[in-house]
């Protein structure tokens, strides 16, 4: 974020506030990888200095860019509504390393941090470990997380928990809101500045239209259009759409209550706190273009610098209609290789839609009947029987099935290479709330075998592996009743 370097408006320069005791919790050899650092990073659970430089305890490495740690303010809607200033409250960035900016989540208060602790605690913090590398895995854009540090300093939530800081790296943590920021503030200059660092930085193509922010924008509303899509593709719902939580480099940040659905439901909802159901799984790609709404506004004055005011306005709503069919144009495409479809035919579209509806009154578990469904012969037009049995009534689906197998007849599918297609797109494994809530429960015993566990299963989540079937299979009626909240 070297752009905000030069003003102190969006700027603090904060320490960490220093974790007592800290611990090594969870670390992610995988994302390790990306920052290359030469201290045996690669062994950081043997390394102590990395244990209080994660900790936020020490930042006295030779790495320059850790001796002048930063918090940002950024504004934003939240739950459709204007909140004003917000902030980096409790996120506080250490520097970049390669390319990637490191981050430490947790880390204590900052001039952002409002009524806040400053502070993460154990719990979301291993989920936001276990769950931005487990989107890595499944090739969906996310910030990555390197390591979760704990101490057993009290924290107040709904109870008494402990505390954890999560160390997590992106290349960028830019957000919406920091557009949302600026304008409010009608400081064009800063907007320009931040505009001008994306385009330089990661949107290079962008600088050799006539009009770079407007394309800018449309590179930015295409890569969240695609994101949201390939969320609904594997379930995942994230639960605090707020325009603060929305990446400008179109990754998926700030995991909070997600849930990766397990019975489909059209309409799911996997933050309890979100009684409205504003973000529920069915809401999400309007959401998105609600909030892409919110960029454009952000950004009209820099079309405004070039352009006549009612100009830049037009110019960028016929922007933002692109979003829907930039969504459309995704989502088609990846259910249609969910089904093993090779080509494109107009009803395909009804044959997918009436499948989710099914699989909807059904209750069907979304990861388990989509992989189960790589099995169908299609010669005989006959279902899996796995697949089949997930279903009440079955005259319904049977006539689905049968219209699917003509489908795949149509465009001469062969079962054994459509199988090979279909499980590199259809997960078998993904972060269920109850193996995650079961891995934070054994750490609250001190015991992290689960973590590691987990961790090297979903980076791995298209693959057969030995010995796991229980963590594919779908959760009892008891494990399918874990809720998650906002509190972290």
């Amino acid at each position: 974020m070297a752009f905000l370097l030069q003003g102190d408006d969006v700027l603090h320069q904060v320490n960490p506030t220093p974790l007592p005791d800290p611990y090594w919790v969870a670390f992610s050899p995988s994302a390790a990888k990306l920052i290359q650092i030469p201290l045996g990073l690669t062994q950081l659970p043997a390394d102590p200095k990395w244990l209080e430089v994660l900790a936020g305890n020490r930042l006295d490495l030779e790495y320059k860019a850790f001796h002048h740690p930063i918090a940002t303010a950024y504004s934003g809607h939240q739950f459709g509504i204007w909140a004003g200033q917000l902030g980096d409250g409790r996120a506080i960035l250490l520097g970049e390393i390669n390319g990637q900016e490191l981050q430490l989540k947790g880390a204590g208060k900052t001039r952002y941090s409002r009524m806040g602790d400053g502070r993460a605690v154990l719990r979301s913090s291993i989920r936001e470990f276990l769950c931005s590398e487990a989107m890595h895995g499944l090739g969906i854009p996310s910030s990555r997380a390197l390591a979760v540090v704990g101490s057993n300093q009290a924290v107040r939530r709904e109870t008494i928990e402990t505390a954890a800081v999560c160390s997590r790296l992106a290349p960028s943590f830019i957000r919406i809101g920091h557009f949302e920021h600026y304008a409010a503030l009608q400081k064009v200059e800063r907007l320009q500045e931040l505009a001008d660092y994306l385009i330089d930085h990661f949107y290079p193509a962008c600088r050799v239209n006539e009009d770079p922010y407007l394309e800018l924008f449309k590179a930015i509303s295409a890569r969240s259009a695609d994101l949201v899509a390939q969320w609904q593709a594997v379930g995942f719902c994230h639960g605090v759409l707020n325009t603060d939580n929305i990446s400008a480099l179109g990754l998926t940040i700030d995991y909070g209550p997600f849930g990766f659905m397990d019975q489909f439901q059209i309409d799911h909802i996997c933050n309890h706190s979100d009684t409205s159901g504003r973000y529920a799984y069915h809401r999400q790609p309007q959401i998105m273009h609600w909030n892409m709404a919110c960029l454009a506004s952000a950004m009209c004055p820099l079309l405004e610098i070039n352009h006549p005011s009612e100009t830049a306005q037009a110019l960028l709503r016929s922007a933002l209609e692109e979003y829907p069919q930039s969504y459309a144009d995704s989502w088609q495409r990846l259910f249609r290789a969910k089904l093993g479809l090779k080509t494109a035919k107009e009803d395909d579209i009804s044959l997918i839609e009436r499948l989710l509806q099914i699989m909807h009154d059904a209750k069907v578990d979304f990861t388990f009947f989509f992989r189960k469904l790589a099995e169908y012969d299609s010669i005989h037009l006959k279902p899996p029987q796995e697949a089949r049995d997930l279903f009440n009534h079955l005259a319904v689906i049977d006539d689905w099935f049968r219209e699917y197998g003509l489908r795949l007849q149509s465009e001469n599918s062969v079962d054994a290479e459509r199988k090979i297609l279909m499980n590199t797109c259809n997960p078998k494994f993904i972060l269920r709330n109850h193996l995650a809530q079961h891995a934070i429960e054994k750490a609250q015993q001190q015991d992290f075998s689960e973590i590691s566990k987990l961790l090297a299963i979903l980076e791995r989540p298209y693959d057969e592996q030995e010995h796991t079937e229980i963590y594919a299979n779908p959760p009892t009626a008891e494990h399918r009743a874990v809720e998650v909240s906002c509190s972290s």
